[in-house]
């Protein structure tokens, strides 16, 4: 029996969720079939599991492919509202505890997912950050990245030497209660971090884009990192110093 029809049998049956991935995705038709067959073989132990894939304004078909995929739950942005954007509604949506992303485009291998999802065994672990090894890019892009997460390790201090990779696992709660904004899944490990969680790293694997081109480029990164790196570090210097004890009326 295949994983995925096994994680829809289940939640049939009333069984809860034990898992959620959510993949963001714009103009990937080409690799999100191949993506969840992927899911599905890496995460049999998982069951059940639910996959959302959260089309961000594709004009390729991405969400009619996905609908037609097997136990796949499917939530569209009409207009493109950005990778950040499509994480949060697909974590607004997860229905459980331990979310998993992963970009659309194939290039994190799912083979990667049980790893992630390990160290959240630990209840002081919020959020685990994949980080990619041997990464498969052209060499503008690896070192546009190199010098981006230089500069955001220094200014943040986030113990992280590659925010950009797609491959991450957390908790669902402990993310909605991050302050929202464009571009905050690059800052992840500094947002958890501000939180009082502690954040694990684990080194994945990454291979070459199958179909397709990427949403994005060097320079539009560049120009919004520096806006954005800017007003993470007010954030974390004005974060709150202490919670509320609890107390019994």
């Amino acid at each position: 029996m295949r994983n995925g029809t096994r994680s829809a049998r289940a939640r049939a049956k009333g069984e809860a969720v034990k898992l959620s991935v959510v993949i963001p995705a714009r103009n990937e038709a080409l690799n999100i079939a191949a993506l969840v067959r992927e899911i599905d073989a890496a995460l049999g132990a998982f069951a059940p599991f639910e996959i959302i894939v959260v089309d961000d304004g594709s004009t390729d078909g991405t969400g009619a492919a996905a609908k037609v995929l097997p136990h796949v739950r499917v939530l569209r942005h009409p207009v493109s509202a950005g990778q950040s954007a499509a994480v949060h509604s697909g974590v607004m949506a997860a229905r459980a505890e331990i979310v998993c992303t992963l970009d659309g485009d194939g290039q994190n291998p799912p083979a990667n997912l049980p790893a992630l999802i390990a160290p959240l065994a630990n209840p002081r672990v919020g959020l685990v950050a994949g980080q990619r090894v041997g990464r498969q890019d052209t060499w503008s892009k690896k070192q546009a990245s190199r010098a981006a997460n230089a500069i955001r390790g220094w200014m943040l201090k986030d113990g992280t030497r590659d925010t950009g990779c797609g491959l991450k696992a957390f908790r669902r709660e402990a993310f909605l209660r991050l302050p929202y904004f464009n571009h905050m899944h690059r800052y992840l490990p500094a947002l958890f971090a501000r939180d009082g969680w502690v954040i694990a790293h684990v080194d994945v694997s990454h291979r070459a884009r199958g179909a397709g081109a990427s949403n994005y480029t060097n320079l539009q990164r560049a120009l919004v990192g520096v806006v954005d790196l800017f007003g993470v570090a007010w954030l974390l210097r004005r974060r709150k110093k202490a919670e509320p004890e609890s107390f019994d009326v």
